[in-house]
């Protein structure tokens, strides 16, 4: 059984866990993509509700398995990526899947599924907006910071390759043109 992907991708502190969050509560049939994760556990996070939180060395051995339908070393070591199983366990169920995933890994799953897929890019404001967001979250150095901002850059350059752009400089709006993007495209109403 296979279903509709809806992907959503943007810079780290762009709002887009915060939208897909929304959508997840507005659309029921969607349901939520758990991406694997190399990196630790933050805290409130819950393994195998915000990530499955594998080491470094599991998460070599399930690319070399062809376990991935897409995965990214996002930054040197923090690897992130999309299950195979997890995608066929939400369609089995019958659902629709809503991806928070990295740029390149959007880019990715696409290509799999180019028919029954979206790709939506969450636009910030500006980078400096960006930064002043992740400063917020306090949970890095400032090294990693750096990485991050450098990262942004290079991310908000693939946003043209998305199917949608939403600009995130005005949550409500950015949520109401995220809903009309997905209704439209699940052909469902609210």
């Amino acid at each position: 059984m296979t279903g509709k992907l809806v992907i959503v991708a943007g810079p780290s502190g762009s709002g887009k866990t915060t939208i897909v969050r929304h959508l997840l509560g507005v659309y029921p049939r969607l349901a939520f993509s758990i991406s694997a994760a190399s990196r630790k556990k933050r805290e409130g996070e819950v393994d195998g509700e915000d990530y499955y939180f594998l080491s470094v060395e599991k998460f070599k051995e399930k690319i070399e398995k062809g376990d991935f339908l897409e995965w990214e070393e996002v930054y040197p070591g923090s690897y992130y990526g999309t299950m195979r199983t997890e995608v066929e366990r939400l369609w089995n169920a019958g659902r629709d899947v809503i991806f928070d995933i990295d740029v390149k890994g959007a880019m990715n799953l696409k290509k799999h599924y180019p028919e029954q897929a979206i790709t939506i890019f969450i636009q910030p404001p500006s980078l400096e907006t960006l930064a002043q967001r992740l400063q917020k979250r306090k949970t890095e150095t400032p090294e990693f910071f750096a990485q991050r901002i450098q990262k942004a850059a290079e991310e908000i350059s693939y946003s043209s390759k998305f199917d949608k752009l939403i600009q995130n400089s005005d949550l409500e709006k950015a949520f109401k043109e995220a809903e009309g993007v997905v209704g439209e495209f699940l052909k469902v109403e609210k």
